[in-house]
Formats: C-alpha cells, sequence, structure tokens
C-alpha cells in the first residue's frame, strides 16, 4: 500500500557509535553481540527507514493529488515490522483527516521535506535504540502579502530496532519532546462515547451439516451476484482504484470492502477512526474499510450484517472472519463466491491471494480457529 517517500540525503549525523569493529554489513542477527555499536552503512539503514516513515507522514499532510501508497521499500539490512507498518497506515489516515479539518480552516500546504540525523545508537541484545532528530519544513499554499511562507519544526525521536531473521527490523519511532505535538505527529484516536464496547460479533460452529438459513438474492436490496463477481475478477488482479495493503498488515479487508461496495453497499461518512463510518475515496480510506476488527464493529453496529450460527450457513456475498490464535481479536476477512447445490460455501480473498476455496478446507486446515458468520 506504501509508496516510500524520501527527501534528499542530506547526510547522517553520528556521534559517538563508530567503530571498525563494529556491526557486519549484513547480518543483524550477529549483531546482537557486538558490544553496542554499528557501522556507518547500517547507521546509514536506520536513517533511511526512519526518515522514509516520517516523510510518509508529512506527505499524508500536503495538499497535493494522493499518490498510489505502496510498502515501504526494504533492503537486506533493514525492514519495517508488520506491526509497526499497520500503525503507521492508520497514522497517515489520521493525517489525511487532519489535512481534510486544516483546509476547512482555511490552511494548506503545497509542499515538504523532512529530513533525519541519527545523534545516537546503541546495541543490546538484539534491539537497537537509535536517537534521531527529525526537521520539517511544510510550505503554506496560495500564501498572500503578509503570510508566512512556510512552518517548520524540529522533533526528536527514540526509534527501536529488532534483530530479525537476520536484518534490523523498525519496530517502534516515540517523540521524545515535551509540549505541543507537531503538526505530523499522530495523535491517539478520540474514544467514541456512543457504544463505547463496540459489538464483537458471535462465533460460528463449526459442524456439518448445519441447519438451513436460505438467503434470498435481492431481499436486502444488495446485488450479491456482483459481490461476488467483483471478488472473482479481482482475486489475484488487482482493481487499480484501489491501493492496496499487501505488505503492510493485509488486504483481506479492503478487498471485501471492495466487494461489498459493488454490490450496492453505501458509504457512511465519518472520521476514519469512528468504527460508525465506513468509506473510501481519494484520500484514504476509514479504517473499518481496512480493519478486520473495525469493518465488524461498523457492520454489526450498523445492522448491515447479522450472526449466523454455523460457518456452513453462509451464502454467497456473506463474510467470514477468523481469529486464527483465539486472542479475542479477528485476523482475517473472507467473501463467500459460491455455494455448492449440497450446501458448501466457497470463499474467495486476499492475502493470500485464494479463489473459491472450501470452508470445510478453512476448517479442517485451522481446527483452533475461531470463526464468525455474517449475513449481509
Amino acid at each position: 500500500m506504501r509508496r516510500t517517500i524520501l527527501s534528499s540525503a542530506v547526510g547522517v549525523a553520528v556521534t559517538a557509535v563508530l567503530s571498525a569493529a563494529s556491526l557486519p554489513s549484513a547480518s543483524a542477527a550477529d549483531a546482537a553481540g557486538t558490544g553496542g555499536t554499528a557501522d556507518k552503512a547500517t547507521v546509514a539503514s536506520f536513517q533511511r527507514m526512519t526518515q522514509a516513515v516520517l516523510g510518509q507522514r508529512t506527505a499524508a499532510l500536503l495538499d497535493t493529488a494522493p499518490a498510489r501508497r505502496e510498502a515501504l521499500r526494504s533492503d537486506a539490512r533493514v525492514g519495517l515490522a508488520a506491526g509497526l507498518a499497520r500503525a503507521e497506515d492508520t497514522a497517515v489516515s489520521s493525517l489525511r483527516d487532519r489535512k481534510a479539518r486544516l483546509a476547512a480552516a482555511g490552511e494548506a500546504y503545497g509542499a515538504g521535506n523532512t529530513q533525519v540525523s541519527v545523534d545516537k545508537v546503541k546495541i543490546s541484545g538484539g534491539r537497537a535504540d537509535v536517537e534521531v532528530t527529525e526537521t520539517t519544513t511544510l510550505t503554506y499554499k496560495n500564501a498572500h502579502g503578509s503570510e508566512p511562507a512556510t512552518t517548520g519544526f524540529q522533533a526528536h525521536h527514540n526509534v527501536t530496532f529488532a534483530a530479525s531473521h537476520g536484518r534490523w527490523e523498525l519496530t517502534a519511532i516515540k517523540s521524545e519532546d515535551a509540549g505541543a505535538p507537531a503538526v505530523n505527529e499522530p495523535a491517539a484516536p478520540v474514544a467514541n462515547p456512543v457504544d463505547a464496547d463496540p459489538p464483537e460479533g458471535t462465533p460460528a460452529a463449526t459442524s456439518w451439516p448445519a441447519a438451513a438459513r436460505p438467503k434470498t438474492a435481492g431481499s436486502s436490496g444488495y446485488n450479491y451476484a456482483a459481490m461476488a463477481a467483483y471478488a472473482e475478477k479481482y482475486w489475484n488482479n488487482y482493481n487499480p482504484a484501489y491501493p492496496h495493503y499487501n505488505g503492510a498488515g493485509g488486504d483481506c479487508t479492503n478487498f471485501i470492502s471492495q466487494s461489498l461496495k459493488a454490490g450496492g453497499w453505501k458509504d457512511a461518512p465519518g472520521a476514519d477512526s469512528d468504527y460508525h463510518s465506513w468509506w473510501s475515496n481519494s484520500s484514504g480510506q476509514s479504517w473499518s474499510w481496512v480493519g478486520v476488527n473495525e469493518w465488524s464493529w461498523f457492520a454489526l453496529s450498523s445492522k448491515r450484517v447479522t450472526n449466523l450460527a454455523n460457518v456452513y450457513q453462509l451464502g454467497v456475498g456473506d463474510i467470514l472472519q477468523m481469529d486464527f490464535d483465539r486472542d479475542g481479536s479477528k485476523d482475517h476477512s473472507m467473501i463467500v463466491t459460491y455455494r455448492s447445490p449440497s450446501g458448501m460455501p466457497y470463499v474467495t480473498y486476499h492475502s493470500n491471494n485464494t479463489y473459491r476455496r472450501s470452508v470445510a478446507s478453512l476448517v479442517m486446515s485451522n481446527p483452533n480457529a475461531v470463526y464468525f458468520a455474517y449475513r449481509t
């Protein structure tokens, strides 16, 4: 989903971190025991990845045509941890919402530049703590007369990398400054006072056969055949009208949202972090459009779906979700695109891209998972 946004490098400021007998050039796993130092190439990789992430935050505020975002570029030395990739998706989405609110107040930025310098690196036990300074400049769009042309700031961050599979992965970025947060620093979502405890859904049984729950085509006003046709058209040939999230937390819920919209689901406007909203447009997507749990909260609270008692009751256009490790958080979303005369539902999904997999295959391959079946 992400596009790497890199400003031209202006050099890396490193204090007291270099050593001739420091981190080997290729292996983060070996680095864990090297005594707290890093070589120039590794420090440059830390700088590059941190600058890419912070640069994306800045770019989300710019009043320009949004580019299709792809996964942040990784290499043999450094990458982005999956958990932080998901967090940054959320951050960028919230910053785009901030951009819209700023525009409503008459403020817009036409250009931006983010540079990062590395101040200190400490390595211990497979973990690298990197202190960095961010310098960001934003240019006001359409400034006139006595209005300022630019705004800028410096911010200090503690950035954490972990050794994983022979390289470093960026796992966390934490602001070290007191005072007002920077304009490109994501804010924690505001708790919604309504439905403070979102609906979690009812786990579905996996016993075969199941009591019949026939689904009448068109009774809800939705076109289930169109949902299935969309999913089967784009199961491995992505629609360029939408961003995708492979490599950045998974594309499964983004894919089912597209399919549901193709069959008649209408946007529900609102803040991107509010699970009562559901939308996708050129500025981004609501969390409920792309998040597994957030989608279920929206779908249940809006009454667009109801729970089914058994996974084998699913019909075309219905949604199946899974909690792989039974930790209470759903992990995967799929849409039913075919149901056999004998009553077997078949699901199609992204991440991994799959066409018409039988629900029986899922259940037999994942017997310890918790399943949630939704009638749309």
